[in-house]
């Protein structure tokens, strides 16, 4: 059954980015305009949560109430946006050095931020004094015994990290490598995780081709449905089969594919009373919902 998306908000002025799900509303980041906005289904209105978000891109809650994670590019770091209005930076240096431009995150039960840290063409705010790391990895942000903030890197084979997410039994790290503006691979890939907390050798499970237009573009965003499958938006009108939503199990078998009206999805995220609509926002700043797709958000906690 084909999927009916109807626009619910946009175009915004430049792209959008994360979504996150509040329990009522979604939240989306409008990342160069530097707002993350609230999108209230029952009364069909946007409003401003949070201004001066220094070029935030993907959002993730927290285990503890209204604890929001966002990755602000603009600042080269993961933000922790607290319920009564404050915000805390966290650690921005692996193995003595600032880490790249965060783009995607997830947050597992134990608290800890997964988040892909790629280059960025958009240099950060403030003078450029930080040069950019010698890899782009996906990394770890965690508490130490002292609760302080540390980072550890997590993929050591990355070129091009863009969206990440967890398995439902967080042994699974799914990553989406690669960047159509880049050489290299695009491809969905599965990285075991190990009992110290590790990744082991990944398995592919997808990969995007090219044509005589140039290469397709890979997933940038991606969420679990309640079955545990990957919904993820990948593809632009550039090359390809063009803008589309694609759902795959988490072994990679492709179950369904539907185009997207909007060009460049950049996230998606269930929400709704019963996680039953999906939302997908883009990078020429559209948001879209989709209902009766017979699927279901999966909620981690």
């Amino acid at each position: 059954m084909a999927w009916k998306f109807e626009p619910v908000a946009g175009p915004f002025t430049g792209p959008l980015g994360g979504l996150a799900w509040d329990g009522s509303g979604m939240l989306v980041s409008a990342t160069e305009a530097g707002f993350i906005y609230r999108h209230d289904p029952a009364r069909g209105e946007v409003t401003e949560w949070r201004k001066y978000a220094n070029r935030v891109n993907g959002i993730a809650f927290a285990p503890e109430p209204g604890v929001l994670y966002g990755c602000q590019e603009g600042g080269r770091r993961i933000i922790q946006f607290q319920p009564g209005g404050s915000a805390n930076p966290t650690a921005t240096r692996i193995d003595g050095k600032v880490h790249n431009f965060p783009c995607d995150l997830c947050v597992d039960r134990k608290g800890r931020v997964w988040f892909s840290d790629p280059y960025s063409p958009v240099l950060a705010f403030g003078p450029q004094i930080f040069p950019a790391l010698d890899h782009a990895s996906v990394l770890r942000l965690s508490r130490d015994e002292r609760a302080h903030w540390h980072l550890d890197r997590v993929t050591d084979d990355t070129v091009a990290p863009r969206a990440v997410l967890l398995s439902p039994d967080e042994r699974t790290l799914y990553v989406a490598e690669g960047d159509a503006g880049r050489s290299g691979a695009r491809e969905l890939r599965a990285y075991p995780i190990g009992a110290d907390g590790r990744t082991e050798a990944p398995v592919v499970l997808h990969t995007f081709g090219a044509d005589h237009r140039g290469a397709h573009r890979g997933i940038e965003g991606m969420c679990l449905d309640a079955e545990g499958n990957l919904v993820t938006v990948c593809g632009s009108r550039r090359s390809g089969p063009g803008p589309h939503a694609m759902v795959l199990t988490p072994s990679g078998t492709v179950l369904e594919s539907h185009p997207l009206p909007g060009d460049l999805p950049a996230r998606c995220a269930f929400g709704g009373a019963d996680l039953g609509t999906l939302y997908i926002s883009t990078l020429a700043g559209e948001l879209f919902t989709v209902t009766g797709t017979g699927r279901r958000g999966y909620k981690r906690f």
